[in-house]
Parts: C-alpha cells; structure tokens; sequence
C-alpha cells in the first residue's frame, strides 16, 4: 500500500491519544517486549494499546514531545495517523507521572500481578543505562503495518532528528527487537550497550552523536 505522508510531522494533543496507541500497538504487535509481557496472543494486541495509551495520555503528549505522521484516509479531508514517536525533551521526564501511585490501580490489573516487579526491573535497567549529559530520548517508534516500507518511519524519524541535531544534542533509545538495530544504524545510531534480563530477552540501547 502506497501513502502520501503530509510534509511534515505535527505534535500531538490529547484527543490523538486513541491515534497514537492504535499505531504503536499495531507495530510492535510482534515486538520481543510485549511478547513477554502479554504472552496471550488473543489479547495482546488490546492490552498493548492500552499500555500506549497510558504512556501517551499520562505521559508523553502533556508532558513531552509526542509527534505523528499522517496519510490519506478512505475519505478525502480525513487523515489517517501512520505514524507515532514519543520522544523525551531533555529538560523534561515524562515517565514521572507514570510511575505516581494514583496510577498503579492501572498498571496492575494490565501487566498482572506476576509481571509488575519484573517489569520494574527492566524499566530500572534502562535507566541506569541513559546517558548522565543532557539528550533526547526517543521512547517509541511505530508505523502501521499497512504502511511498512514506504518511507514514513524514516521521515518521521529524520525531523526528530533534524530537531536534535540544531540543540546540539545525542539522541538516545532502546530496542529489544534486534531486527530493528539495522533500521536505526541507517540513521547514524551505534549500539552502546546491551543488557540481558532475567526475564528473558536482551535490550540493545543505541545512541546517535
């Protein structure tokens, strides 16, 4: 399927959020990460968007720099979101207000009571491993499969970076899908760092300048 990608990426508001967590949970509906944490395939697909949609909604749109990348929809004047990243200023941390307690009655029922303390430690280990000088973090990348291939990852990707390049700042980010580390070495990212977890599977964290 071929997509005319508007020309350049828009920031999102909170009413992109449902946008926002359809996209990444149906790209990353394969991903190693939600693999583990939602290995019931019957339910993962819903249980991923709703984890996106706590990132997003609490998180990345307010409080960082979430931004979208649209096609053409079925009807003219309607666009479609193809595209998402959620990216981290490096003056601002949008995970904060994830982590506050008047959002675990969430977390808890959606990751299941055996995976809370495992994820907390995964999430713990990418921290550690974050650059200590100030750059951007990129938490996300997502197109929609109906869209693979046709450029809109890249463009999407490239205007963060463009915006990263003129502060003069590294971008930072993690994968644990190793087919993705080629993608981001076109881009100038280097793996930096690779930690194996206990609870299985092995994030790659990359750094681009």
């Amino acid at each position: 399927m071929s997509a005319t990608v508007s020309a350049s990426a828009r920031p999102c508001t909170i009413d992109d959020v449902p946008s926002v967590a359809r996209v990444l949970s149906r790209a990353t509906h394969g991903d190693p990460l939600f693999q583990w944490l939602f290995p019931e395939e019957q339910t993962r697909m819903a249980r991923t968007r709703r984890f996106y949609a706590m990132a997003a909604g609490f998180g990345y749109v307010p409080h960082g720099d979430t931004r979208v990348a649209e096609s053409a929809g079925p009807t003219a004047g309607e666009p479609v979101v193809r595209a998402a990243a959620l990216w981290a200023p490096a003056e601002r941390n949008p995970e904060g207000p994830l982590v506050s307690p008047r959002l675990w009655p969430h977390w808890g029922p959606l990751l299941g009571r055996g995976r809370i303390g495992s994820f907390v430690r995964v999430f713990a280990e990418w921290k550690l491993a974050a650059p200590q000088d100030p750059h951007l973090y990129l938490a996300a990348l997502g197109v929609d499969p109906a869209v693979a291939g046709t450029g809109v990852g890249g463009a999407l990707l490239s205007q963060g970076l463009e915006r990263a390049d003129s502060e003069g700042m590294p971008v930072f980010t993690q994968t644990m899908n190793d087919k993705a580390i080629g993608f981001y070495e076109r881009f100038g990212f280097e793996v930096v760092r690779e930690v194996d977890h206990l609870e299985g599977g092995t994030t790659h964290f990359l750094q681009r300048g």
